[in-house]
């Protein structure tokens, strides 16, 4: 079997996709610690929680293990204010750096010296302003011997009932990189792959009344009337395209494009956000905020999986995961290729 070390963990979504594609996760490291603890109280008994700063941490002893082992995570990508700070120096970007979790994460990668890797990250972290850091990150990779594949995926493309965009570097040592994932999901019937999964079944069991959280309501808050206008699948800006509408609209542009956004039960979801403002969808199409229970849903979470925490924690936990399902699928594509 694959064993498996996780850095950055937080809830845990990567890890149990590297649970469900058969690698066993060893070791998580968070320095959060609600984050930590819903580690503890969903991991299996000998796995090593370090609820701790990474950059305290040592991977040494991964060396020269008898089985295969993967490093995965997702570090926070922080802005970096010259190109200058990722010079092609393995030495340079190891340092014990604390402004800088994308180093320390190479620096696991070259003293844990894993079977391969996979990295993810926001999707600008493409952007020409952060390129300097994924070029970085990759041209380190390579000279430390692991050739790097740079992923884009959409996770409504791997069965994930949300459209979600993040980037995945996967590392393998040798002369060759790995191929690119293949989508097994499509919005385009002409592609030939499955649908599109729509969050409407996926959220329906966490309908009922034992779900209820008083945070989902919207009564008497400022934007009710118009959320109650709003159609299933739009947001703010089709206010303003309604027959018979007599109330507040918006300018086009005006705000960000989730305000008031509403899911369509046969449509995936928009991002869920880590830490969404009071009017930041997505929103039931039942008028009502979504329940904790049912953004860990489409974030593709067991039912069974339990979150530690304030429910402003549990949010923050749910939305910066990676979906397990697609962290499932990556995982897999890294073990097949190793």
């Amino acid at each position: 079997m694959v064993q498996c070390i996780s850095l950055f963990s937080g809830a845990g979504g990567l890890d149990v996709g590297a649970t469900r594609a058969g690698a066993r996760v060893i070791r998580a490291v968070e320095f959060d610690r609600d984050a930590a603890h819903t580690l503890r109280i969903n991991a299996h008994d000998d796995i090593q929680i370090d609820c701790a700063d990474i950059c305290d941490l040592d991977f040494t002893m991964h060396r020269d293990t008898p089985d295969d082992t993967i490093l995965i995570g997702g570090p926070p990508c922080q802005p970096f204010s010259k190109n200058g700070y990722w010079v092609k120096n393995v030495n340079r970007l190891i340092e014990r750096d604390p402004r800088n979790m994308l180093s320390q994460f190479l620096r696991a990668v070259d003293e844990a010296q894993p079977s391969g890797f996979l990295f993810e990250n926001v999707e600008s972290l493409r952007h020409p302003t952060n390129r300097h850091a994924l070029e970085g990150f990759v041209a380190t990779a390579e000279e430390m011997g692991y050739r790097c594949t740079v992923f884009l995926a959409n996770a409504a493309d791997f069965g994930v009932p949300q459209k979600r965009k993040r980037v995945f570097i996967f590392g393998v040592p040798g002369s060759s990189a790995i191929p690119d994932p293949k989508r097994t999901h499509s919005a385009d019937p002409a592609d030939k792959l499955k649908p599109h999964v729509g969050v409407g079944r996926v959220i329906k069991p966490f309908g009922a009344a034992r779900y209820f959280e008083r945070q989902e309501m919207v009564d008497g808050g400022t934007y009710e009337k118009e959320l109650m206008s709003v159609p299933p699948g739009r947001n703010y800006m089709a206010l303003g395209d309604l027959d018979g509408y007599a109330g507040r609209t918006f300018r086009k542009g005006g705000r960000f494009w989730n305000f008031l956004f509403k899911l369509h039960p046969d449509e995936p979801s928009i991002t869920i956000a880590a830490q969404p403002g009071p009017w930041v969808g997505p929103f039931h199409w039942n008028n009502r905020r979504l329940r904790a229970s049912e953004a860990a849903a489409i974030q593709t979470f067991p039912k069974d999986y339990l979150f530690h925490g304030t429910r402003r924690s549990v949010q923050k936990q749910i939305g910066n995961a990676v979906p397990c399902l697609l962290g499932e699928a990556m995982v897999r594509h890294l073990v097949a290729h190793l």
